[in-house]
């Protein structure tokens, strides 16, 4: 049970529910999902279990991609349906070259501030909690990049768009700031994560299918751990390089990049990630434990 699963989330359930729900299922100690989508939110949830578990952090540091409907004419406390409605404003009349031609400001790296309705804390505090409450705290900007920004319908004072984006960005804050700048105000009515790279071609399994499959006696299909970490230089060391590392050992492999690196033995299997310096110095940093039981 080490391995990925895309999950695609329903609508109405957050991130946490369905993740407690898949590691049930398939009966996993160890689960964990990457980047957290909000209950309104339907799309890509990547579910890592057992080991897999160790490559999550980097997975989250990967691009994400939306599809997502931004209603002009008001905005709302949470910035989606969700929320009360805290302000309005007229709606424009539109042009697909007048929004095309706002959202170029969008395009690249900008700051952003993150919403009061966030799961950030503040003293220990997550910040949908202060605002339930009534409390507004300031909160600092943080860099974002936005890879990609396009239209892909506009009628009825509504927009229909995709973006592709770096980790960290809220797609709400993203929505008002386009209203913004088309001088209205609007909010999320409608959010998809159709992908997280390097997935973007991969296959979503609903929950409704996680449970037939475990009903029918089977379990679905994993993607490999090491599969997530396709930009990731690999290294595979001799059996007793690999012997060496998998006991805490850091081990010279010359020609190897200075970072984060894949490692594998000579039987070509995963043993989790490293880290080499300029010298290719290679220490471990998160081995899987089935690596210790290889090399006893």
């Amino acid at each position: 049970m080490n391995g990925i699963l895309l999950l695609d989330k329903p609508r109405g359930l957050s991130s946490n529910a369905a993740l407690q729900r898949v590691r049930r299922l398939l009966g996993a100690a160890k689960a964990g999902h990457v980047g957290s989508l909000d209950p309104l939110a339907t799309g890509m949830l990547p579910i890592c279990l057992g080991e897999a578990t160790k490559v999550a952090g980097d997975i989250t540091a990967a691009r994400k991609g939306y599809r997502f409907t931004l209603a002009l004419g008001s905005r709302t406390a949470t910035g989606d349906l969700e929320g009360e409605v805290v302000e309005q404003a007229a709606v424009p009349t539109l042009t697909t070259a007048q929004v095309q031609l706002a959202l170029e400001a969008f395009r690249g790296s900008q700051l952003q501030v993150p919403p009061m309705y966030s799961a950030l804390k503040r003293d220990g505090q997550p910040l949908y909690k202060l605002a339930r409450a009534g409390v507004t705290v300031e909160r600092a900007a943080r860099s974002i990049q936005i890879s990609e920004l396009s239209l892909l319908q506009l009628a009825d004072g509504q927009l229909e768009l995709m973006a592709l984006c770096s980790k960290g960005t809220y797609i709400r804050v993203l929505a008002e700031d386009i209203a913004r700048a088309l001088h209205s105000c609007g909010h999320v009515t409608a959010l998809r994560r159709i992908y997280v790279e390097p997935f973007e071609h991969e296959p979503m399994l609903t929950l409704a299918e996680v449970e037939a499959a475990c009903q029918a006696g089977s379990r679905p299909v994993l993607i490999a751990p090491d599969a997530a970490l396709p930009a990731m230089p690999c290294v595979h060391l001799p059996a007793e390089l690999a012997g060496r590392l998998a006991h805490g050992q850091a081990v010279l492999a010359g020609g190897t990049p200075a970072g984060k690196v894949r490692l594998y033995d000579a039987e070509g299997r995963f043993m989790g990630l490293g880290e080499a310096d300029a010298g290719g110095q290679v220490r471990p940093r998160r081995l899987f434990a089935t690596t210790a039981s290889a090399f006893p």
